[in-house]
């Protein structure tokens, strides 16, 4: 696939996602389970109890691979952009922590999620949070007009990991932090999951190799870049993810082959700095 037909494919598969439909024969929900399972899979991946109770009902879809919120070191007053902000899950435990003099604005690029998490806000009277349509190749946002990023279980979406880790540093105020997770390859996949459009929106063929992924984020100019905590990709959330399960019924996988799979994938959480 070329970057337009990635675009559009998990566009339309996050679109279901929103409207709580099905994609490749079963129902969608990416990298870390299914949409009943959201709330034990969040634990699993970082958040607490207290995270999921005081966010807007349907805000979180169970589509992050780790809590960015947690390591961010958010502080009142603080402008957060969240990348993929889907429903706004993120963005919402991100309001908690800037309160009411700082601002969080969260950017995707599918137009149904943005609609969802507008709803949630509205509903919720989150009024130090905004939703904006767009692409993280291509932000929305001004030079120099953020503290913090976050992005939970999305870079590896992005077919142009450079320009948007560029696009980043661009938007960052000087002395901004990164704070991302993300899914990172181990070793190389075998090629049909490469090639497979289901395990592409499942966050896991559109993964760089680890030390490709650090490389990058240092060459658009961020310091002190650390991994600060580092899983496989756990293999419930092989077992339960829709994309996971299509993959394995396509391609006719034993366990031992699922078990290899999930071994190349690692679930990292990564710092960098703006100077």
């Amino acid at each position: 696939m070329n970057s337009e037909e990635i675009k559009r494919v998990v566009r339309e598969g996050y679109a279901k996602v929103a409207k709580e439909e099905k994609v490749f024969s079963v129902p969608l929900t990416s990298c870390c389970g299914g949409a009943s399972l959201a709330g034990e899979i969040s634990k699993k991946i970082g958040y607490t109890e207290q995270d999921l109770v005081t966010v807007p009902e349907g805000a979180n879809l169970g589509l992050g691979c780790g809590n960015p919120v947690a390591l961010a070191s958010l502080h009142e007053g603080d402008i957060v952009l969240d990348l993929g902000s889907g429903a706004g899950f993120d963005c919402f435990l991100a309001a908690q922590r800037v309160g009411a003099s700082g601002r969080v604005i969260g950017i995707d690029m599918t137009p149904e999620m943005i609609a969802k998490a507008r709803e949630n806000a509205q509903k919720s009277n989150y009024n130090n949070v905004e939703f904006r349509l767009g692409e993280i190749e291509h932000l929305p946002v001004a030079d120099n007009s953020v503290d913090v990023t976050i992005s939970n279980c999305v870079i590896n979406l992005v077919p142009d990991k450079r320009t948007a880790f560029a696009e980043i540093f661009r938007v960052l105020k000087p002395g901004g932090r990164l704070m991302i997770s993300d899914i990172v390859l181990l070793k190389e996949l075998p090629d049909f999951i490469k090639n497979s459009a289901a395990a592409y929106v499942g966050c896991i063929s559109g993964a760089l190799m680890k030390d490709e992924y650090l490389k990058t984020i240092r060459e658009t100019g961020f310091e002190a870049v650390q991994i600060v905590e580092e899983t496989f990709f756990p293999i419930e959330c092989m077992a339960n993810d829709a994309t996971a399960q299509a993959i394995v019924k396509d391609a006719g996988l034993s366990q031992e082959r699922i078990t290899e799979v999930e071994h190349s994938v690692a679930s990292i959480k990564v710092r960098g700095i703006k100077r």
